[in-house]
């Protein structure tokens, strides 16, 4: 964690420093101007020298002269006699030595801060640990209301497929109990080969705009639908175990099972493998409902019945 925020940290200086730069690995004097940014080595800004910025990557610089802004991450900073206008420490310790005036801020995470009797700070001594404590609390009602709302709004679409999409998710169900391994086969390849061919049907002039909608819609769509199979699939199965099993609408089984899916995706896998079965499994129900249908040819001439399928009923007249 430290080492990302350090990389990112960087990076952002990087971005917002206008003035020149130059990365040093080796000992580094500097003589005027310019951002500094150090990795693994050793900056030196002389008395009298005024730079932008000094950034020090795991290494250590010797401030004499002045720097706007001065970051240390993972590293060491000595200030002496130096001024500067910022100074942000991030898992590193900075020295201020006699002398030495920040006329801005100071700023630590994970960082410490030396200050020599004589050393003077204008601004404010901020340390973002115990912001972000703080901000990481005040987020925790808010992560639950979200919680909440997430679970409230599966349970909609959960209620909305048994209303209106019974005989579908039946046949769905159906599936996963009699086939498992043909839905798991028919789970992987639409998981793999669904995105690759809308993502070549992307790459042409025609037929770019439904490979977007199908790559950002579509696809995201599937998984969702295949997750309520899933999910309403374990709440008929516990049903079933206590023989109060649905026989159409089946709205108990979606409130059971998305409340008890949502609580074991907290288990790694578990929601990917539970949408890589409701994926196949209704993947496989729409291949088998609009694949064109094989008939069994004819064992009687003329207008005499076929194998399998049925003779109207002869009236009396």
């Amino acid at each position: 964690m430290r080492r990302l925020f350090a990389i990112a940290a960087s990076v952002a200086i990087l971005i917002l420093a206008f003035a020149p730069a130059a990365f040093a690995a080796e000992p580094v004097t500097w003589s005027g101007g310019g951002t500094i940014i150090s990795v693994e080595g050793n900056v030196d800004v002389p008395a009298g020298q005024s730079v932008d910025a000094v950034v020090v990557v795991r290494g250590t610089a010797t401030i004499e002269g002045s720097a706007r802004s001065v970051v240390v991450i993972s590293g060491t900073a000595t200030l002496t006699g130096a001024s500067a206008h910022n100074l942000v420490v991030v898992d590193g310790t900075a020295n201020l030595g006699p002398g030495t005036t920040v006329s801005g801020n100071v700023s630590t995470l994970h960082g410490d801060v030396v200050r020599d009797a004589t050393a003077v700070v204008a601004g404010r001594t901020t340390a973002l640990d115990t912001n972000l404590a703080a901000l990481a609390i005040a987020l925790v009602p808010l992560l639950i209301v979200l919680t909440v709302g997430f679970f409230v709004a599966m349970e909609v679409a959960g209620l909305a497929l048994a209303a209106f999409g019974a005989r579908q998710t039946r046949n769905a169900e159906a599936l996963i109990s009699r086939e498992p391994a043909q839905v798991l086969v028919a789970g992987l390849v639409g998981t793999l080969a669904l995105p690759l061919v809308f993502g070549i049907v992307t790459l042409t002039v025609v037929g770019a705009p439904i490979g977007l909608a199908m790559l950002l819609l579509g696809l995201p769509l599937l998984a969702f639908v295949g997750w309520l199979v899933a999910a309403t699939w374990v709440g008929d199965w516990l049903l079933e175990r206590r023989g109060s099993r649905e026989l159409e609408h089946p709205y108990r089984a979606a409130v059971l099972g998305v409340v008890v899916l949502g609580v074991a995706g907290l288990l790694p896998l578990v929601s990917a493998i539970a949408t890589l079965f409701g994926v196949g499994a209704v993947l496989l129900a729409a291949w088998r409902t609009f694949r064109p249908a094989t008939p069994t040819p004819a064992t009687n001439a003329g207008f005499g019945p076929s194998t399998g399928w049925s003779n109207p009923a002869q009236t009396a007249g």
